[in-house]
């Protein structure tokens, strides 16, 4: 478990989904004796599998008490808080900026002032800018994708800090370098950005981090009154919260100024951004082509640490409803351009030998094309990613669930077929769905050239016709309780009978061993004792003279052991009090 990285797995609380998996675009989870962990080397971070996992065992690592240290030593301390908190916080902006200041935070700013700058310089750039593409910086999990999986792609980076990064050097800029920033808001990856960039941005908190230091803190109000005229310092955002929303950065492209040249497309999700980016090693573009890429659908208003249930389109509607527009956009005071290096990554994607997947898949019982039904029940999208993952030792074969079933079906079915007693299963419409050759031999001798080999026509067919213990049958499927019938003569055979209940009201099945020749053997066992009490009894006589003792205490223990032996009367009919058992909930196992 490694709670240093930004996302982790909680091991233990890990019970095989695999639902994580088929959340993650980068399938950067490692599955070992059933259970997934997040693979770091190939992880960008994005917070998915933390929404997908049932069973809480994807957590964000959690950095309130390196935030909380910075107060508790009286540090000078900076909010820089994302545009997405109206919707994703469940806060009004004076609640907040009375809380964080109540908290001993000394500077609550908007990270969209960043957002401005980074749009304004983006705008001079794109529009000087020669035919080419030329793709956002601003979400560090699109720019840790494109490095690790696109690296093709890379040159295509414009080298421009996000706007959390650009509006931490605006704030020290202006408030000294003594500062320290905090980020807040609903994006995993952020946390990944100031562990990089510890210089410009101290921390970062997700939204539910707010929330639960704020819970925490309980506020006093009449000690604390809300300023409800408080604003964001040093100044106000414009067009630049318009940022949370997919589209919302060129938008503010279109303000400031863009020629009529230069094509704009917004792209959310990896999924799709990937599907973009392929095929374009010839690409000849006649225009700048900007791509606004963002890994959330819908933009950060929708991040994976939102920490409010309110509907999207409210959180959405909500924004654009207190984004101040201003009639001009131009560099002011607090216009920062910052500039980064995006260094390519050290993942290198691996090969993987035709051979070996084949064999890989022949072991899962994928022998030709049409086998590999790529439902992506594993996680991954196809049969053969699947087996590469194998290859890699980042999966096992027990994930396949159609090749568990194939197995499993096949070990049933030998199982059955190799049994010695009867077997047949019904439905609740008493019709065969189960039968084996043993019982076609007990129950249809006459018709065993017919069906032997040929199995699968008595599927379908009533039960009733072959067996005369139907009714207990049925009984145990509206009771869901199993019965056991010991040493019942019929048709001449001795047969013990064993009705259990697999669904109730839905499945039942029965087992039947003939005992006949068990018995017989019984029999013939009884007849050598007696031949033995006859043989001995006159040694035992003369031995038991000699010594003093009887023998009567001995005759009658061989007698009682081969009388154990020996066939008694047997009833006629399946169902006697004296011998019936039934077996459920409750009751004992025969």
């Amino acid at each position: 478990m490694d709670q240093i990285a930004p996302v982790y797995t909680h091991t233990r609380a890990c019970l095989d989904c695999y639902k994580c998996l088929r959340r993650c675009q980068v399938k950067a989870i490692n599955v070992k004796d059933g259970r997934a962990e997040i693979d770091q080397s190939r992880c960008v971070k994005c917070g998915q599998c933390v929404l997908a996992c049932p069973h809480q065992a994807k957590k964000i690592r959690d950095d309130l008490e390196k935030v909380k240290t910075l107060i508790t030593n009286r540090e000078f301390v900076a909010v820089s808080l994302a545009p997405s908190w109206r919707g994703g916080t469940g806060y009004n902006r004076a609640r907040i900026i009375a809380n964080l200041k109540a908290m001993g935070v000394s500077i609550v700013s908007e990270t969209a002032l960043g957002a401005e700058s980074v749009s304004l310089t983006t705008a001079r750039t794109l529009n000087s800018a020669d035919p080419g593409l030329y793709i956002s910086a601003c979400c560090p999990v699109v720019v840790d994708y494109i490095r690790m999986y696109k690296p093709a792609q890379l040159k295509s980076i414009m080298p421009l800090a996000s706007p959390a990064l650009t509006h931490a050097r605006l704030l020290k800029d202006y408030y000294g370098e003594d500062l320290k920033v905090v980020f807040v808001g609903p994006c995993v990856a952020k946390k990944g950005e100031a562990d990089l960039h510890p210089d410009l941005l101290y921390a970062s908190l997700t939204f539910g981090e707010l929330k639960r230091w704020f819970l925490e803190s309980q506020f006093d109000e009449l000690l604390h009154p809300i300023d409800e005229e408080a604003t964001f310092s040093p100044v106000r955002s414009f067009e630049g919260a318009l940022y949370a929303l997919s589209g919302g950065m060129i938008e503010g492209l279109i303000k400031i100024g863009l020629k009529d040249t230069v094509q704009t497309v917004h792209i959310n999700t990896l999924g799709l951004l990937g599907r973009a980016l392929d095929d374009l090693a010839n690409a000849d573009f006649q225009y700048p082509v900007f791509v606004e890429a963002l890994a959330c659908s819908g933009g950060c208003v929708n991040g994976p640490a939102i920490s409010s249930n309110r509907s999207t389109i409210l959180a959405m509607t909500d924004l654009l409803r207190h984004v101040k527009s201003r009639p001009r956009v131009e560099p002011g005071p607090f216009y920062t351009p910052l500039t980064i290096e995006v260094r390519p990554s050290s993942f290198v994607a691996k090969t993987h030998p035709f051979d070996r997947i084949q064999e890989i898949l022949a072991q899962l019982g994928k022998h030709h094309p049409e086998d590999e039904i790529n439902c992506s029940g594993c996680g991954y999208d196809s049969c053969r990613e699947f087996a590469a993952a194998i290859f890699d030792g980042q999966a096992e074969p027990t994930m396949c669930v159609s090749s568990m079933r194939k197995l499993a079906t096949r070990k049933a079915a030998a199982l059955v077929k190799a049994m010695p007693s009867a077997i047949v299963m019904v439905d609740h419409q008493m019709k065969v769905v189960e039968v084996n050759e043993a019982f076609v031999r007990m129950f249809m001798p006459e018709q065993v050239d017919r069906y032997l080999g040929r199995l699968e026509d008595l599927v379908g067919t009533p039960v009733t016709q072959w067996v005369e213990f139907d009714r207990l049958i049925r009984k145990v499927l509206m009771t869901g309780q199993d019965i056991h019938i010991e040493h019942r003569l019929y048709k001449g055979k001795l047969f013990n009978v064993y009705i259990f209940s697999v669904e109730k009201y839905q499945v039942a099945g029965a087992i039947v061993t003939d005992m006949t020749s068990l018995r017989e053997g019984r029999s013939d066992l009884a007849k050598k004792v007696r031949e033995v009490i006859n043989k001995n009894i006159a040694t035992a006589q003369e031995i038991a003279c000699l010594l003093g003792e009887h023998v009567v205490e001995t005759e009658t223990l061989l007698s009682a052991v081969a009388a154990d032996y020996e066939e008694g009367n047997e009833t006629l009919g399946w169902e006697d009090d004296n011998t019936l058992r039934a077996t459920g909930p409750g009751q004992p196992n025969p």
